[in-house]
């Protein structure tokens, strides 16, 4: 079981870690259409970059507010999953701006992207999105962490004051801050209840039931775990929660009660360094390892996992995203800003195809396929 130190010091060795895919074609992307948003969090001015399919860049927009970075972190400079949410029923993208606080509605048309509002997120440092239907929320990592609701009206979003939660989480201000701020916001896939995960604030998977007209739970329904860490998570076919564990480096899967409590199914290790950041296709799961460089393959029959092995992506590795089809699978390195795709084979197995390096991007998460 990884400290919140230990855990640190390996996120920060990350930095020069792995060696990234080469950048050469290695396999055949013709005849994919899709495209890659990726955002730079840059300091002084957040950006989404915008790719096709094989990883040719498309396009550069201006967020209109700022990226921001954690004490402590290197790789990961929000530490979270969903920095970048796409809205595909309604063709939306919605990206977070750390630095300053605010949210940014873009509308997308293929890989162009247009932006469409800029709004405050109603509390500290902005790091995950989330959309279900007409409504929005957002999580804030600061100051405790907070989540905000919006409702979404055709292109833009209201937020409704309402729909505020403080998380009352404890505070770090010093370098291990990163590993103590909330890590995703996330709708379970009927959008009945919102996820939030902790990491090592409270090692804590918190559950609000949300109405669609009062917003979500006064307090959540929390489940602890013990030093897991637990840092994002996604949603198997049949609606279990697959969570990525830092302290044990490991994937686990939970089924949701009635009452919103969490009852463990089954859970692997990775073998691997700061599994944090998880993405699923087809019943197979990758968790991106920060430390080591890798995703590990997971497979999930009926909640039961089991490990198909690891693979080389790049330094750093952090937020991951597959595409609709399920064929494609993009990750990011944050030690170098790297970007790599990969071919997701019938078994889940992973074949390179490319690499490009995002510019003015180390240590920026966010991440979204159409």
């Amino acid at each position: 079981m990884k400290t919140p130190v230990r855990l640190a010091v390996i996120l920060a060795a990350a930095a020069g870690g792995a060696t990234a895919i080469a950048s050469p074609a290695l396999a055949d992307p013709a005849h994919h259409s899709g495209a890659v948003f990726v955002a730079t969090d840059g300091t002084d001015g957040n950006a989404v970059i915008a790719y096709d399919s094989a990883l040719h860049q498309r396009g550069t927009y201006s967020t209109g507010g700022k990226g921001g970075v954690l004490n402590g972190s290197v790789a990961d400079h929000v530490a979270s999953q969903g920095a970048l949410t796409l809205d595909r029923a309604h063709n939306l993208l919605y990206a977070v701006n750390a630095g300053s606080d605010t949210l940014t509605v873009f509308g997308v048309q293929g890989d162009r992207l247009s932006k469409l509002q800029v709004i405050s997120t109603g509390g500290a440092f902005p790091v995950s999105v989330t959309s279900h239907g007409n409504t929005v929320y957002v999580l804030n990592a600061r100051n405790g962490g907070s989540i905000q609701g919006y409702l979404r009206l055709g292109s833009r979003l209201v937020k409704v004051a309402s729909w505020h939660r403080d998380l009352n989480l404890p505070i770090a201000t010093d370098t291990g801050e990163f590993t103590h701020t909330p890590g995703q916001v996330a709708f379970t896939p009927d959008g009945r209840r919102l996820i939030v995960t902790t990491k090592a604030a409270t090692n804590a998977i918190e559950v609000f039931d949300v109405d669609p007209l009062r917003g979500p739970s006064t307090r959540p329904t929390t489940t602890v775990e013990d030093g897991a860490v637990p840092f994002a998570v996604d949603f198997d076919s049949a609606g279990r929660l697959v969570v990525a564990e830092a302290g044990p480096n490991a994937v686990a899967t939970f089924t949701v009660g009635r009452n919103d409590s969490l009852t463990q199914v089954s859970s692997v290790a990775t073998g691997q360094a700061a599994t944090c950041w998880i993405a699923g296709a087809n019943g197979v799961f990758y968790a991106s390892n920060a430390g080591s460089g890798s995703v590990t393959a997971v497979k999930d029959t009926r909640g039961e996992l089991t490990a198909q092995g690891n693979t080389a992506t790049a330094a750093g590795s952090i937020d991951a995203a597959t595409s609709p089809t399920g064929d494609r699978l993009y990750v990011r390195g944050g030690a170098t800003g790297t970007l790599v795709a990969f071919t997701i084979g019938h078994s889940g197995a992973l074949t390179p195809i490319t690499s490009v390096t995002v510019p003015n991007s180390a240590g920026a998460e966010g991440i979204a396929v159409s």
